[in-house]
């Protein structure tokens, strides 16, 4: 089943605003800490969703594991190693999502995985260990690992996704994660980064317009229309796209943040590409 016309234009659209994305993070990680940043995040995207969503009376054995997963685990483990990375080997790493469900599709909906397919994850994955080789991170692999397993946290969240299926409507099932997702965060947040919490006027415009960015574009917008097209595509025919996720990611980071791309970086990141 091809995309139609409509469904392929909002797929190239959600890639440009996720790729812009990286660096947005990286502008809001310099004024406010991960955990606290995601926090609000979520808490804006809820109170501009909820008045069209509702509350999840109903489907919370649902949407409570996916807004853990996806909220929770995948935004953490993203946005803490993103305060210690680039936004460009960011953009290339989490590629490894495209084979993570490649994988996790075959196993739970019996999608083919061909030779060919495995062929290309093994490059792919070759292509990760060439970045991570770099002497920078062999110094301190950490960020670059969470990074890798946001990934595959990413992964499962579309198969938790694909599972809700149809039961759950996109709108009340992005404003019902958000909602979910909010408060866990913002627990966490306290514990472990409560005495850095900043106050309004150090998180400044930069600050709060990188936080509109994510609230409103990412969270309230983008993965509205994913879900829908996750829900009507296989998996193997949508994750692709997210090839241009880092083409825009890297040239972004290069742009407005004034990045290093290193040789290492581009080979690792053709191979990624190239196995995807």
């Amino acid at each position: 089943m091809n995309l139609k016309p409509r469904d392929l234009m909002l797929m190239l659209l959600i890639q440009l605003i996720w790729g812009v994305n990286f660096v947005v993070v990286k502008v809001g990680l310099a004024h406010m800490p991960p955990l606290f940043f995601v926090a609000l995040r979520f808490g804006i995207a809820a109170l501009v969703l909820l008045p069209f969503a509702g509350l999840p009376r109903h489907r919370l054995k649902q949407v409570i594991p996916l807004s853990f997963t996806l909220g929770v685990m995948h935004f953490t483990l993203i946005f803490t190693g993103m305060h210690y990375l680039d936004a460009a080997t960011t953009a290339i790493a989490v590629q490894l999502q495209v084979p993570f469900s490649a994988i996790l599709a075959a196993f739970f909906f019996g999608e083919t995985l061909h030779w060919r397919r495995i062929t290309g994850m093994a490059i792919a994955f070759a292509g990760i260990v060439l970045i991570a080789g770099q002497p920078r991170f062999l110094d301190n692999p950490w960020p670059l690992a969470s990074v890798v397993a946001a990934a595959l946290v990413w992964s499962v969240a579309n198969v938790q996704v694909k599972i809700i299926g149809d039961a759950v409507d996109a709108v009340h099932l992005n404003g019902w994660i958000a909602l979910l997702a909010a408060p866990q965060l913002l627990v966490i947040s306290y514990f472990l980064e409560g005495d850095r919490w900043p106050a309004p006027d150090e998180i400044g415009w930069a600050g709060f317009g990188a936080l509109a960015y994510q609230a409103l574009i990412v969270a309230a917008f983008s993965y509205w229309i994913w879900y829908n097209l996750m829900r009507r595509y296989p998996v193997n025919h949508v994750m692709p796209f997210m090839l241009l996720q880092p083409l825009i990611g890297v040239a972004a980071g290069a742009l407005l943040l004034s990045e290093d791309v290193t040789t290492r970086m581009v080979a690792g990141g053709i191979a990624i590409l190239a196995g995807v």
